[in-house]
């Protein structure tokens, strides 16, 4: 059995030209999943994102009413403290103890007011931080709709697909291991140098079929007769004669 050092250069060209075929169908396929994948995983990305803003929101909130509570517990002892602190102004022994006694009273006035105005701040910050929990519910319940739709897209592409997509990939494995070890390379680095990509073309009407630059009379003569191997000189790609290349076809 030949090695693939020993196939001559018509051998060499049908193997490319083989494995361009397959890879293109494998394309063709990517194509029809379009930017999918691309989409859904940055949907799911954007969904995290939103959780997780959603979270801190709640967890905002939460600390707002533990606030709240506190004041509001701060409130009620200092309630507590007044009435005390009223009780004993009718019993006190001079006026020094009353001063005293007044002064706390006037202080834990102050408190109450003091934690009223927070829980009045709290409030608002409240009510702001609940508008923001609720847009961000939305906006979360939104995108979590578009990246359920656009999975459910996907997923039915795949399963249209799979079965094509494993045969052409299995293909392609097989295919390689026929082509040239320096040309598979040089084949690779073209394919991947073009969105299209087409690393080996047919000369079609008289110009090369991936940049359409004109082929020189002479230089068509030497694609056909497939002795050597030959690259447009505008755009890199290997050439090969239209007959050669209509001639392979993939199952």
């Amino acid at each position: 059995m030949a090695t693939v050092k020993d196939f001559s250069v018509q051998e060499k060209l049908i193997s490319l030209i083989t494995l361009q075929k397959i890879d293109s169908k494998l394309d063709e396929i990517r194509i029809l999943k379009g930017e999918l994948p691309m989409e859904v995983a940055d949907l799911e990305d954007e969904v995290h994102g939103l959780k997780n803003r959603r979270t801190r929101i709640e967890d905002e909130i939460n600390g707002i009413n533990d606030f709240i509570e506190q004041k509001k517990q701060s409130i009620v002892e200092s309630q507590e403290l007044i009435a005390k602190y009223e009780k004993q102004s009718n019993n006190v022994k001079n006026s020094r103890e009353y001063e005293a006694i007044t002064k706390e009273i006037e202080m834990q006035h102050l408190e109450v007011k003091l934690a009223e105005k927070h829980i009045k701040d709290a409030n608002e910050e409240l009510h702001d931080k609940a508008r923001k929990l609720e847009n961000a519910n939305k906006n979360t319940a939104n995108k979590e709709a578009i990246l359920s739709e656009k999975k459910s897209e996907l997923e039915k592409i795949i399963v249209e697909t799979e079965k094509e997509e494993t045969h052409y990939n299995q293909l392609s494995s097989e295919a390689r291991t026929n082509v040239d070890e320096r040309l598979l390379s040089s084949y690779q680095r073209i394919r991947n140098n073009y969105r299209n990509g087409l690393a080996v073309v047919p000369v079609d009407r008289d110009a090369c079929g991936g940049c359409f630059n004109a082929v020189p009379p002479q230089r068509q003569s030497e694609i056909k007769l497939s002795k050597k191997i030959i690259i447009c000189e505008n755009c890199g790609r290997i050439l090969v004669d239209s007959d050669l290349n209509d001639s392979i076809e993939t199952k």
